[in-house]
């Protein structure tokens, strides 16, 4: 390419380098806003896009050569230092943003960011492109309207829709690729772990449960021997050590546990007749997604819950009752999923139920006027305002 060709990007890129030092001399204190951080977060994206884009024409047309460098990321990885996971990842956006035209302007605008045509790209296949294609527009504002994780669940049950096979044949892709090593080193054991979603939930869940335990016992001691609410730096453990005891305590008590014990049971939440998705839905306690198919094999040992979601005519506790209790609980649990706050994302199961209405304005204890919400911003709902606020 011609060096006239590029003076004015490299001016451009002067400029902006200079832009930057301006913004980065500024203290951090007069640009640490909301407003601000949200415009930093939304040029970042486009500063990203501009990368991909640019990296994506670096290898087409093949300069990098020159050097004597055999693909365009090996170059990128020597001279720009950048791990070359990243930088296949800048040429596989850059390559498919031709075929997501919706997204692409999009995140050239900066609503929405690389996850989210990361999140796109994995979907998109030679199944599937026809569907993206019409649905293209619906991904851009739920990646524009929703938290991360949200997206990424409302893509993932879309592919489950456009392409059933497919979805099922990964599922057991993944399945098919656990592994478990351990091997002795000069700084002890190390190892790496590799699960399915269901078995992997099945073993995180029971973690988790140990390392709370961990956790409360390490608190009280700190509590006792400080005689105040300890902090959590001043715990006898860290939490990666609190994890790893965990484990730790999961083989003794594996070693130690009867014949005749009872096997964990996953618990499976299938929805039926939910109108926002309006399809096949499943999923594990907790939030992870599962296909269909990957429930067969614990048809005879997991545990199934039935949900229905309609308004007034399905009541497992009283409408006057002042604490939502049973099915009626749990439905709005598998419903939120997590604090309704928007800026909180404790599990459901975790949070407190809060009446929409207020009980004591007369809200009833129903579906529909139940949420999920932690302590803290149940709390914060009813806390009177300040003196003159």
């Amino acid at each position: 390419m011609e060096q006239s060709t590029l003076a004015p990007a490299n001016a451009r890129c002067a400029k902006l380098r200079e832009a930057i030092g301006d913004l980065i001399e500024t203290d951090p204190s007069l640009r640490c806003d909301r407003e601000t951080i949200t415009e930093m977060q939304s040029l970042r994206s486009q500063l990203d896009y501009a990368m991909s884009t640019s990296v994506a024409e670096f290898d087409q047309w093949g300069e990098w050569a020159l050097d004597g460098a055999q693909t365009a990321t090996a170059w990128i990885d020597t001279t720009c230092h950048l791990p070359k996971k990243e930088a296949r990842a800048q040429l596989r956006r850059g390559r498919a943003l031709p075929g997501l035209p919706l997204a692409a302007a999009a995140w050239r605008r900066g609503d929405i960011g690389a996850a989210q045509i990361d999140a796109l790209i994995r979907v998109k296949s030679p199944v599937t492109e026809e569907a993206l294609a019409r649905d293209e527009a619906f991904f851009v504002k739920a990646g524009t309207d929703m938290k991360f994780a949200a997206f990424c669940a409302v893509v993932d049950y879309w592919e489950q829709h456009a392409d059933q096979d497919g979805t099922e044949e990964a599922a057991l892709a993944k399945k098919a690729r656990r592994d478990v090593y351990l091997f002795p080193s000069a700084d002890g054991y190390v190892g790496e772990m590799r699960f399915g979603t269901i078995d992997g939930a099945i073993v995180t869940k029971e973690l988790k449960r140990i390392e709370q335990a961990l956790f409360e016992a390490d608190w009280a001691e700190a509590k006792e021997r400080l005689g105040r609410d300890p902090r959590v730096d001043e715990l006898a453990r860290t939490s990666a050590q609190r994890r790893a005891d965990a484990m730790v305590e999961m083989a003794v008590r594996s070693a130690s546990t009867p014949a005749d014990a009872q096997r964990p049971e996953p618990l499976f939440t299938v929805l039926v007749g939910y109108e926002t998705l309006a399809g096949r839905i499943a999923q594990l306690e907790g939030g992870p997604l599962v296909t269909p198919g990957s429930l067969f094999p614990w048809m005879d040992t997991a545990t199934f819950e039935r949900i229905v979601f309609s308004p007034g005519k399905r009541i497992e506790c009283s409408v006057t009752s002042r604490f939502f209790t049973g099915a009626t609980r749990r439905a709005i649990e598998v419903r939120d999923l997590e604090c309704r706050h928007e800026f909180c994302d404790l599990s459901a199961d975790k949070c407190q139920m809060d009446h929409i209405v207020p009980f004591s304005e007369g809200g009833p204890t129903t579906q529909g006027n139940g949420q999920t919400l932690c302590g803290f911003h149940n709390r914060q709902r009813y806390e009177r305002p300040p003196p003159g606020g």
